[in-house]
């Protein structure tokens, strides 16, 4: 057994996304080795709680440690303003405080919270260094944009500025890529940003505890489920467009079946909302507001399909909507395109605007109108979940990895 000091910036066993994630890898390293986490200050309330009231034998292997610049330093920091600008400070500032433990530990690894374009310092240390999971987001194709406000075209370029910057000129940046014993790439297109040859696998950072399987009830509805934050990235706007095109070619006794459940809030909620009046489907369309994660996953119990026609290099919801057996409607990209086949769900060509929707309009209408096509799907989505999405493969990977260094 080996001691991974692992710095996991995000961490938190009562969130899902970045936080929940940092969470599971932590547990999932103390599965095989011992573990010393590294985190920010404000995660150990939540950490500290959860341990107290769900006891694990897997905490003996486990030690959080607590590290946050001087509040002079990170004062202007407020949620999520700021967060890319500290965690590059933060991971430099926690090398030194590292050293000043006086820690035995055999490897370190850059656990959570990082990208293909933000350098890590952990290599100072002198152990085997584990760099990842490390993702990539791609541009969002022009075309999606298109009925959004210019502010998320223009941020969305700006933001590519930036990252071809560091790819093209950071120092700190090639000095991680190049002292990584092994990097975890989120997606096919990692190894080609960073121009890798060696020392690196390609498998998802997402994953999903099993919150029990039952097989889906028989019932005269269907039901779409879709869950995000209310932003251009995610899509929404395509989810319900293709949902109204589909409810529209149905006849009425049809019509009255199909329901649509959007799970979430964001600035675009109101736009979100009038193509739902525009379509006349308000009815039919369900906004919640963002819940806590158990109520979230009894909706994925009584839904029928998960619809993600995200722009994102990762999809953290799509692990768990496959542990319920929920076929997953997606776009053909780096993201959740990366993790369908063609057994458990459908990935939709990016194309232009209208011909991506009269696609997404297909496969619902195929899944729809074909319930022996559906039953089966449901059946492979759930294998797809056990065999690759499921968080104890995250935790063999990682084992294997540690092994060999």
């Amino acid at each position: 057994m080996k001691t991974i000091l692992a710095t996991t910036y995000a961490v938190n066993p009562y969130k899902g996304s970045e936080d929940g994630m940092g969470w599971n890898f932590v547990m999932q390293i103390a599965r095989f080795n011992k573990v010393i986490a590294f985190t920010r200050e404000n995660n150990r309330p939540a950490v500290e709680k959860y341990m107290e009231e769900n006891p694990n034998d897997l905490y003996s292997n486990i030690q959080f440690l607590y590290f946050d610049l001087p509040y002079w330093m990170r004062f202007w920091k407020k949620g999520s303003r700021g967060a890319m600008l500290y965690y590059l400070m933060w991971q430099y500032g926690v090398v030194p405080f590292i050293k000043k433990q006086n820690l035995t530990f055999d490897i370190t690894h850059n656990v959570n919270f990082h990208n293909d374009w933000t350098p890590s310092f952990l290599w100072k240390l002198g152990k085997p260094f584990v760099w990842g999971h490390v993702g990539h987001h791609p541009l969002i194709p022009s075309q999606y944009l298109g009925l959004f406000s210019k502010k998320y075209w223009l941020k969305d370029r700006l933001t590519w500025l930036v990252k071809l910057y560091f790819w093209n000129f950071s120092i700190n940046l090639k000095r991680t890529k190049n002292k990584a014993s092994h990097i975890f790439c989120m997606n096919s297109s990692v190894p080609k940003v960073l121009g890798l040859k060696e020392n690196y696998s390609i498998s998802p950072s997402v994953a999903s505890q099993d919150f029990g399987w039952h097989e889906h009830q028989e019932t005269s509805n269907f039901t779409v489920i879709s869950a995000g934050r209310f932003v251009p990235l995610k899509g929404f706007d395509l989810t319900i467009k293709s949902f109204a095109k589909m409810v529209r070619s149905l006849p009425y006794e049809d019509k009255v079946k199909c329901h649509l459940i959007l799970v979430g809030n964001g600035p675009e909620e109101h736009y979100l909302r009038s193509i739902t009046l525009k379509y006349n489907i308000d009815q039919q369309v369900k906004f919640i507001s963002w819940i806590e994660r158990e109520a979230l996953m009894q909706k994925f119990k009584s839904a029928s399909v998960f619809m993600f026609p995200s722009h994102e290099g990762a999809g953290m919801v799509v692990p768990e909507a496959l542990s319920f057996g929920l076929p997953v409607i997606c776009l053909d990209n780096v993201g959740p395109g990366e993790f369908i086949t063609e057994d458990c769900g459908y990935k939709i060509p990016q194309n232009n605007h209208d011909t991506t929707i009269a696609n997404l309009v297909n496969a619902l209408q195929e899944l729809y109108l074909n319930p022996e096509k559906l039953t089966k799907m449901r059946s492979e989505a759930r294998q797809r979940f056990i065999d690759v999405f499921h968080w104890d493969r995250r935790g063999e990977q990682l084992n294997k990895i540690y092994a060999k260094l």
